[in-house]
């Protein structure tokens, strides 16, 4: 199979109907603060268990199409000695790789940031490759103030996520591209849109300018929320917010948008999700989800470190999983949070 026939077979496999995307993939501080919230030490052993919990869960193919990695992970065995990619695969769940290294200050703005890792990246997507990687993600971060992003900020992380959405494609990977813009901040409804707006302008413009196959890669957006500090519009008030600025923005020949959950509980992203796919107008996209936190967080209060919780921890995934598969569809209800049918 050639390079573009990859990525084509890799993107039916992540947008098959109902299924979304796990983000998986977090650093070593950052998944040690996100295990110690629930009283679990972070060694090489636990996020090994860990994450083999995540990727053998049964039935979890049916609502989770890919998973996407730390680095650590791909290397890793299940309990039965499987290598973690190839568990993934059994399910038909495709492994995929962060491949970003964090993000930076960038010189000469007023404290902004640009993310990294664009140097040698070739020769680690390689390595990444020859573990059963398929797509890989890369992060980059907006901060709103009344006066940021700058269009320093906004050209500067347009330009190394098309970088390497571009090397990634030359391997024949698929590139999730992730603009988020944080919800810190007392900022309104309007400012978040016209910030989530102008970067996802800026993205654009500049995977063309680097001739990225659109139909060969997935945007991974934050939706249209107002800042922590301000109250939260109704669900379908956001909807449609978020609707507007990607219809703004994103072209049809992208195959799929996997929103990040950003900071929401669990519950909130579900909700959010559901009333994104029950809004009306024009969506030639899948609208899915690539979830973290508002997909773990169940999971991890479930296990709580001790082997003997595993199966209750992956049926708390399987559980949060599901009722994000029919959100997927615009068929989820708060009522479901409390059916354990």
């Amino acid at each position: 199979m050639d390079r573009i026939g990859q990525m084509q077979h890799t993107i039916e496999r992540l947008t098959r109907p109902g299924r979304g995307i796990l983000a998986a993939d977090e650093s070593y501080p950052t998944i040690t603060k996100r295990l110690s919230d629930f009283g679990i030490e972070s060694t090489e052993e636990t996020r090994r268990f860990y994450r083999s919990l995540l990727a053998t869960t049964p039935g979890i193919g049916d609502y989770v199409g890919g998973i996407i990695f730390f680095e650590e992970t791909l290397g890793q065995r299940t309990d039965s000695g499987q290598l973690i990619p190839a568990a993934c695969e059994a399910q038909d769940i495709v492994p995929g790789i962060k491949v970003d290294k964090g993000a930076v200050e960038l010189a000469g703005s007023d404290g902004e940031k640009v993310t990294q890792g664009l140097d040698n990246l070739g020769d680690r997507l390689d390595g990444y490759v020859e573990q059963g990687a398929l797509f890989t993600k890369w992060r980059n971060l907006y901060q709103i103030t009344p006066a940021l992003p700058s269009r320093q900020a906004l050209e500067a992380n347009a330009e190394v996520l098309a970088r390497y959405a571009a090397i990634a494609q030359s391997r024949g990977m698929v590139p999730i591209v992730e603009p988020e813009v944080l919800m810190d901040g007392d900022h309104d409804l309007d400012r978040c849109a016209a910030v989530t707006e102008a970067a996802q302008a800026s993205l654009f413009e500049a995977l063309r300018r680097h001739r990225v196959l659109l139909e060969a890669i997935i945007l991974k957006p934050n939706m249209v929320l107002p800042g922590k500090g301000q109250p939260r519009p109704s669900v379908e008030t956001c909807a449609e917010a978020t609707l507007q600025v990607l219809r703004r923005t994103v072209p049809a020949a992208v195959p799929s948008i996997n929103f990040l959950s950003g900071g929401q509980t669990s519950e909130e992203a579900t909700a959010h999700l559901n009333a994104i796919n029950q809004a009306e107008g024009a969506k030639p996209w899948v609208l899915s989800f690539s979830f973290s936190r508002a997909l773990q967080n169940p999971v991890q209060a479930a296990w709580a470190g001790v082997a003997e919780n595993a199966d209750a921890a992956q049926q708390a995934f399987l559980q949060r999983a599901k009722l994000n598969s029919l959100a997927r569809e615009g068929r989820y209800s708060a009522s479901m949070e409390t059916d354990n049918a």
